[in-house]
């Protein structure tokens, strides 16, 4: 069987689950309808149904994806081990400071206020990024009940920044006084 031809390209699972990243950081949950998909990847409804048996197989996906770290700007969380931890933590600032993953953010924690599946994913998420910052203090030199703590307050600030502010609310520099102020002995 040979994948349904749109406009030549051939699109992959992840370029489906960019797509639909895209449309919640847009538009919220209710934005992800098969028609909108396929308008943004140029491509008919058979290459959707080529990929996914049904729309709840692709929400599946892209939850699966969110929870797993898979969207494109916060991959490097765990792609960046070997990059030193004060370096590694301005990669995970930076991710969320974008206006389209800012959106998403937003966006996904918004949705999992509705829906156990969504809340459960972002968890997950949450987990794994919160996993990744301490393991980064960790490695900057801190004992693990103090990395435990610098952990949760840069996660928490991280995360009441999101919900009340815009990425401009947080400059660069603002960002840099902060690490400064998390690597203090």
């Amino acid at each position: 069987m040979t994948p349904p031809r749109g406009t030549g390209r051939r699109l992959s699972i992840d370029d489906w689950i960019q797509a639909g990243f895209a449309l919640v950081a847009e538009g919220g949950p209710h934005a992800l309808r098969v028609d909108r998909l396929c308008e943004r990847l140029g491509v008919t409804k058979g290459s959707f149904y080529w990929h996914f048996a049904d729309l709840h197989a692709y929400r599946t996906a892209l939850l699966d994806a969110w929870g797993s770290l898979k969207d494109q700007d916060r991959q490097r969380f765990e792609d960046s081990a070997a990059v030193e931890p004060r370096q590694r933590l301005r990669y995970m600032m930076s991710a969320v400071a974008g206006p389209a993953q800012w959106a998403l953010e937003r966006a996904m924690r918004v949705w999992a206020l509705t829906d156990a599946d969504v809340a459960a994913n972002v968890r997950r998420s949450d987990g794994r990024v919160f996993r990744a910052v301490y393991q980064a203090f960790v490695e900057a030199g801190f004992d693990p009940e103090d990395a435990g703590v610098r952990a949760a307050v840069f996660f928490g600030a991280g995360m009441g920044v999101l919900h009340g502010a815009t990425p401009e609310d947080a400059p660069v520099e603002m960002q840099e006084r902060f690490l400064d102020f998390m690597f203090r002995a």
